[in-house]
C-alpha cells in the first residue's frame, strides 16, 4: 500500500483520504475519523510525516487518557451540563464533543496542531454538536470556561510542570479541572483525587502492554492562590512524594479505537 496522501491546503480532505469512520470502544455513543493498521498513516514514520509536511497525526487517535475522560462526563453529566468547557491538547475532540453531548453550554478544543481543529470540526458534525477550535498555545493564559478537561498530556519532562501550574492557577480562579490519564511518567498523581479508572486495551507496539488503566483525576486544591502556589512547590515536603511511575509514553502516535474494559467504581467530583 501507498503511503499517506500528501497534506494539502484542505486539511480536511486530507484528513477524510486517510481515515476511517469508527466509534471508540469505550465510546460507542462518538464516531471520529480514526487511523487504524490498514491505513498507510497508521505505519508512517516520523521523517515520512515530515516529508509530506506533518506533525505526528495525534487528532487520528483516541488516547486512552482522552477515552476515560469522556466516558466519565458522559457518565456524569452533571459536570459539565449547562457549563462553558475548554477541551485542552484536544486532537480528534472527542472530549469536547463528549462534553457537548453531555449538555455543555460551549465547548472549545484547543490543540497546536492545526490539523486537529479540522478534525475536531469533522467530528464534532458527525455527531451533532458544535466545537469551537484553536490552534493556539493556551498554557498561561486566561481561560474564560467553567470547566478545564485535560486529556493525556502528561507524558513530557518539560511541558508537564508548566501545564500543572497552569491548572493549579485557574482551580485557584475557580474553574473545574478534571485530567484523563493512562499512567504516564509525569502526572503529579500526589497532587490529585483520582474518581475513576477504566482498563482500556491498546496496542502493544505503541504502549508496551495490551491495557492499560486509565484514571480521571479531579484537581481539588482551596481557591487561594498562595495555597495553590505551596501545593505546586511544597519544599521540605518533597521527600513524602511517591515515586513515579515507570510508565513511558510512545515515542510516535497512536493508538486504534479501544475495546471496552472494566470500570472500576466512579464517585462523583466533590460539590461546587
Amino acid at each position: 500500500m501507498s503511503g499517506p496522501a500528501r497534506a494539502t491546503g484542505d486539511p480536511a480532505a486530507f484528513i477524510r483520504a486517510n481515515t476511517r469512520l469508527s466509534a471508540p470502544r469505550l465510546i460507542p455513543e462518538i464516531v471520529l475519523h480514526q487511523a487504524d493498521r490498514l491505513l498507510p498513516l497508521w505505519r508512517a514514520t516520523e521523517p515520512d510525516l515530515e516529508a509530506l509536511g506533518l506533525p505526528p497525526p495525534f487528532w487520528a487517535f483516541a488516547w486512552a487518557g482522552g477515552q476515560a475522560l469522556a466516558r466519565y462526563v458522559l457518565d456524569h453529566r452533571d459536570f459539565v451540563r449547562g457549563k462553558t468547557v475548554l477541551d485542552l491538547a484536544s486532537g480528534s475532540g472527542l472530549v469536547g464533543i463528549a462534553a457537548m453531548q453531555a449538555g455543555a453550554r460551549a465547548a472549545l478544543a484547543a490543540d497546536i496542531d492545526r490539523f486537529a481543529a479540522d478534525a475536531a470540526q469533522l467530528n464534532a458534525a458527525l455527531n451533532g454538536v458544535t466545537l469551537q477550535t484553536t490552534d493556539a498555545d493556551l498554557i498561561g493564559a486566561e481561560a474564560a470556561q467553567e470547566v478545564i478537561l485535560v486529556g493525556d498530556l502528561f507524558y513530557d519532562r518539560d511541558l508537564a510542570p508548566r501545564v500543572f501550574d497552569w491548572l493549579l492557577t485557574l482551580r485557584a480562579a475557580g474553574k473545574s479541572v478534571l485530567i484523563g490519564d493512562p499512567g504516564r511518567t509525569y502526572l503529579p498523581k500526589h497532587k490529585l483525587i483520582q474518581i475513576a479508572a477504566y482498563d482500556i486495551p491498546v496496542t502493544r507496539a505503541l504502549e508496551d502492554a495490551e491495557l492499560k488503566r486509565a484514571a480521571v483525576w479531579e484537581l481539588r486544591y482551596p481557591s487561594s492562590p498562595r495555597t495553590a502556589r505551596r501545593r505546586a512547590h511544597p519544599g521540605a515536603n518533597a521527600h513524602r512524594r511517591r515515586p513515579r511511575s515507570r510508565t513511558e509514553p510512545p515515542a510516535h502516535p497512536p493508538r486504534p479505537a479501544a475495546r471496552p474494559g472494566s470500570q472500576a467504581k466512579a464517585r462523583p467530583p466533590s460539590a461546587r
